[in-house]
């Protein structure tokens, strides 16, 4: 008789529940069905997927885009007492015949696989050999063809409803929106699974966006609060993310780089020590994040644009994905929105990809400069209904200020005009302000009638303007040099037939803040001074067990595991028990060390 669902959760993952819909998810796998998953990151998906592998017979084939996060699964897997093995580029040929062994023998309760892997004539033909419990496509939305992630193989995979087509399917996805979604069901072939759509609301996650001012010291300010803290920067360019790496390193923070540029060794390396180590910062481009399936990430930092909205929530839900207290923060300004422009515009894509580019372009610009709730926004986003404030994002807990910027608009409008359409920000800025150059003579341009009509305004409230301009769809950028152009919607604002509103920028603070340096974890997790040694002692021996058995220490225990133990004290392993995260193979492996800590 195969175990119950919640025997399964409770004995080996050592959770008292489901969360929302696993329990729906799980039983309609369990009993056969196909699935369609669209939940948070941090919502709990591989459970879905894991819970009914170990409810049924035969092994659980687990599709994994990245050997890292393949490695990382398994390594949980084993740590609870579950029968997992990979078969990727990264074994030996001997290693990879163990594991094929295992497979045939029937002795794997799941296994994890590339798509390329998946889909050689070799490992179909293993498929056909052995039974087969379920397949789980984990990272669903790279199949489309219109996010970063896209993998071609993926396309390929409905190859499996085809050969297998009385073994259930379930295909797991953190971030699609319609688009995406729909294409995900035609590629795989999941016109008939049923789909399980979780809210995308990430209550723990605190959003904030500033414009760009004094960037490192912002940076520098935000990250003193996450001192001894794991977390993400993210950086447009390569050389942004060196630069930055370098100096976080030089003040103090351990932070890494790590970008496509760097070579394989270094990258995996880098990436190995992000998720074996507490508190490395990891400063990188797009290209990291996938798959990363670290939960104490207690910041995500963006210190330009990402690519579109879909883009910025899957960045940031990289964050809290243990669900205690996170942040998600991001500056950017005028040059930004010029340089995304010009990408989009100088890209080989189609017309149409260049049009939906765009279109995800104004939707992220419409979130950076809103003035109401962040997390309402991104979850109209995807579709989802929510409360008009949230108590959780910065336009929330510290309402911005707006402005009537109508005649600000229209004089910036006009100088554009003037000056032919010829022009970036930073001439026409010049023109405004009255800025009389060598430049400017030569040009004729201070002989134009927009020439010091904006001396009111320092070049900093002007760029400003003009982020907000472009954000508003009021102006485009085009060409190398970013030349700004009116749109058919600056005609009503010229006119006065159209009114401007813009948010009003707070200032940044002159001198640098000075105040203690928060002690590792205390500053998100709101850990008490009189617990801080304690905590430091449990993260220490987590860190010490980690090393010992050659996993990452989330793998011993997450965070808010080790919170639950500082605060509820177990005095003995029938307590320990209760824990939630402590199944019982854990509890035999790790408990007594954690309850000598706990109790001296």
């Amino acid at each position: 008789m195969q175990p119950s669902a919640h025997h399964i959760l409770s004995s080996v993952f050592g959770y008292p529940g489901f969360r929302g819909q696993q329990e729906a998810i799980v039983g309609h796998v369990a009993e056969g069905g196909d699935a369609l998953v669209l939940m948070p990151t941090g919502g709990g998906k591989s459970l879905c997927f894991q819970v009914p592998a170990l409810m049924r017979a035969g092994t659980a084939i687990v599709v994994s885009p990245l050997i890292a996060l393949m490695q990382d699964q398994v390594d949980a897997l084993v740590e609870a007492g579950v029968s997992a093995a990979v078969l990727n580029s990264s074994l030996s040929a001997e290693e990879q015949r163990d594991v094929e062994g295992q497979f045939l023998a029937g002795s794997l309760n799941l296994l994890y696989v590339a798509p390329e892997r998946l889909l050689t004539g070799r490992f179909l033909a293993l498929l056909e050999r052995t039974e087969v419990a379920l397949f789980a496509i984990d990272e669903a939305h790279c199949v489309s063809q219109w996010g970063h992630d896209f993998r071609p193989e993926y396309r390929q995979l409905a190859v499996l409803h085809e050969r297998f087509p009385h073994v259930p399917r379930i295909a797991l996805t953190a971030t699609a929106d319609h688009r995406t979604r729909e294409e995900i069901i035609e590629r795989l072939s999941l016109q008939d699974a049923q789909v399980f759509l979780s809210s995308f609301d990430r209550p723990n996650i605190r959003y904030h966006v500033a414009p760009r001012g004094n960037p490192r010291r912002q940076v520098q300010d935000f990250l003193d609060a996450h001192r001894g803290e794991a977390g993400i920067v993210y950086c447009l360019s390569r050389r942004k993310v060196e630069d930055t790496a370098a100096w976080l390193s030089d003040a103090g923070i351990e932070a890494l780089p790590y970008h496509a540029g760097l070579d394989a060794a270094t990258r995996t390396r880098n990436q190995q020590r992000f998720l074996r180590e507490d508190g490395v910062v990891m400063v990188a481009t797009v290209a990291f994040g996938m798959g990363i399936d670290k939960p104490d990430v207690r910041f995500v930092a963006h210190l330009d644009l990402p690519r579109s909205i879909e883009g910025y929530y899957q960045e940031t839900g990289r964050a809290g994905r243990d669900g205690l207290p996170a942040d998600a923060w991001m500056i950017y300004g005028l040059a930004d929105v010029v340089t995304m422009s010009q990408m989009i515009a100088q890209s080989e894509a189609g017309d149409d990809r260049k049009r939906v580019e765009r279109q995800k372009l104004e939707s992220l610009l419409a979130y950076a400069e809103a003035t109401r709730c962040r997390r309402a926004l991104l979850l109209e986003a995807f579709g989802e209904a929510a409360p008009p404030t949230c108590g959780n994002c910065d336009n929330c807990l510290s309402p911005p200020k707006t402005w009537d910027a109508t005649v600000a608009a229209q004089k910036a409008l006009s100088a554009v005009y003037r000056s032919g359409q010829r022009f970036g920000a930073g001439h026409v800025i010049d023109i405004l302000r009255g800025q009389d150059n060598e430049r400017m003579t030569s040009l004729g341009h201070d002989r134009l009638t927009t020439f010091g009509i904006g001396q009111d305004f320092d070049a900093t409230q002007w760029r400003s303007v003009f982020r907000q301009l472009l954000a508003a769809g009021l102006l485009e950028a085009e060409g190398e040099f970013g030349t700004l152009r009116l749109t058919d919607d600056s005609r009503a604002v010229l006119k006065g037939e159209r009114s401007v509103q813009l948010r009003e920028d707070a200032r940044p603070a002159r001198g640098r803040r000075t105040r203690d340096k928060p002690a590792a974890g205390a500053a998100t997790l709101g850990i008490e001074a009189t617990e801080q040694e304690l905590w430091d002692e449990l993260r220490k021996l987590r860190g010490e067990l980690a090393r010992q058995h050659g996993v990452p220490a989330y793998v011993i225990f997450h965070d808010a595991t080790l919170l639950a133990m500082l605060r509820a004290l177990p005095a003995n392993e029938d307590d320990m028990a209760q824990i939630s995260g402590v199944g019982e193979a854990k509890l035999k492996r790790y408990g007594r060390d954690f309850l000598a800590v706990l109790n001296r």
